[in-house]
């Protein structure tokens, strides 16, 4: 899958956006990784939101939509304040029916490059704490843990707590 491409979602978007996550979270829980994402969970108006106080980013290959994740430049809720020096990655989804291993890799770094091209030097992102799957995932694409957040809210109203982990990026010109 050479031909992986990224560009920002707009609202014609939505609707695969919402059919890739609800798949990722089926595949999740065939895989007895229950409790991260429920399908369902998440509607249009989610991803519309993020639309317009953060990024959305669709990866394609094929003319297919293979992939996606959100990028937030504030994450209150599990940082707390923070000075403007991290983007915060969420919902990194691929299509697991098609894509080849490696590529949520590849959408990961599409994400700390866009992070860095903005200027911002840290990559943070946060799974669900006890998904020692999901951890071992972010260790190993260079994340290190820096702390966990109890209670953090979620869309429905419940809270789950979650590991913290970040990840120092740069631009490279």
């Amino acid at each position: 899958m050479n031909d992986l491409r990224f560009r920002l979602a707009a609202d014609g978007d939505l609707a695969t956006v919402v059919r890739l996550r609800d798949a990722a979270a089926r595949w999740m829980n065939s895989r007895g990784v229950t409790g991260q994402w429920q399908p369902g969970e998440l509607s249009e108006d989610h991803f519309r939101r993020i639309i317009k106080n953060g990024e959305v980013w669709i990866a394609e290959a094929d003319g297919s939509t293979v992939g996606a994740w959100e990028l937030w430049w504030e994450d209150p809720d599990a940082w707390g304040p923070q000075p403007p020096i991290a983007g915060y990655v969420h919902r990194l989804i691929v299509d697991h029916v098609t894509v080849p291993p490696g590529t949520g890799r590849r959408l990961l770094r599409a994400a700390e490059r866009r992070v860095a091209e903005v200027g911002r030097n840290l990559t943070r992102l946060d799974c669900l704490a006890g998904n020692t799957r999901l951890t071992s995932y972010y260790l190993d694409a260079g994340y290190q843990v820096v702390g966990h957040k109890a209670g953090k809210p979620q869309p429905g109203g419940t809270t789950k707590s979650f590991t913290l982990l970040e990840k120092p990026v740069q631009y490279d010109g």
